[in-house]
């Protein structure tokens, strides 16, 4: 199965039909599907022309990946839910079959049969849409997860959703930190408490008597892991990290 990034996953459902995001940061485009980055102002060449960065994404989509639809299309069915019957429909319907050319690519069946196909799956994607917007509005119901209370940092009590024992902590480290505790990761993990163990030994690179700048906090992140975005949101996000409203001063919460 194809190993995707918190990048692709992160992204919107527009992002995915585009199949890249923009980061302002950087101010660079990337390719959600295999984490290739095109920076503005270089001009990207391509056969006999060339391109600038936004241009040039989409063509690097359409040679790396053929296109969004057929990226996604291929994903393994764990994560796309379809059969192979359902993909192939998907694939001739895309190509702008008729029902009748449908029927008979496949080798058997009924245009009526290929009309209801048609119809179970415009019925699939308004299921699709609820539950999108069912869980929408549960993640701005239940409060994030913080990893601490609201205490002095020398106090503070690990919730117990992410206790922890220092041997567990130390074999999560050295799993991720192969080459040192000061980076970089190997791999970011998606489950929660693994997570919490590697911010809070990131944080431990800040100082809390500094403020400090994004342009600082990324120089602190950027050698660790390529998506440090990702990992300055989640030190926010867990306490660990505040910042200013407008995100031009960072500190160290205590």
């Amino acid at each position: 199965m194809v190993d995707l990034s918190d990048l692709f996953w992160q992204a919107s459902l527009e992002d995915f039909k585009r199949g890249y995001v923009y980061r302002s940061e950087t101010d660079e485009f990337v390719c959600i599907f295999c984490g290739q980055s095109f920076e503005n102002g270089i001009i990207y060449p391509e056969g006999n022309k060339f391109y600038e960065a936004k241009k040039y994404i989409k063509v690097h989509i359409g040679l790396a990946h053929s296109s969004p639809f057929h990226f996604l299309l291929g994903l393994d069915k764990k994560l796309t839910g379809l059969t192979d019957h359902q993909k192939n429909l998907l694939e001739l319907f895309y190509d702008g079959c008729s029902d009748n050319d449908v029927a008979k690519a496949l080798g058997g069946g009924s245009t009526s049969t290929i009309r209801n196909h048609r119809f179970t799956l415009r019925e699939r994607q308004k299921q699709a849409k609820v539950f999108l917007a069912l869980m929408e509005l549960l993640n701005e119901q239940v409060p994030k997860k913080q990893a601490f209370v609201d205490m002095p940092r020398s106090s503070r009590i690990m919730d117990d959703r992410f206790a922890i024992t220092q041997e567990e902590n130390g074999k999560i480290l050295s799993a991720y930190f192969t080459q040192g505790l000061n980076g970089p990761l190997a791999s970011f993990p998606l489950k929660e408490k693994k997570r919490v163990a590697i911010l809070r030994q990131l944080i431990s690179q800040f100082s809390a008597s500094k403020t400090y700048t994004e342009k600082e906090v990324t120089a602190l992140l950027k050698p660790i892991y390529p998506d440090y975005a990702l990992i300055r949101r989640l030190l926010i996000e867990y306490g660990f990290l505040d910042r200013t409203q407008d995100g031009s001063a960072y500190w160290v919460k205590l």
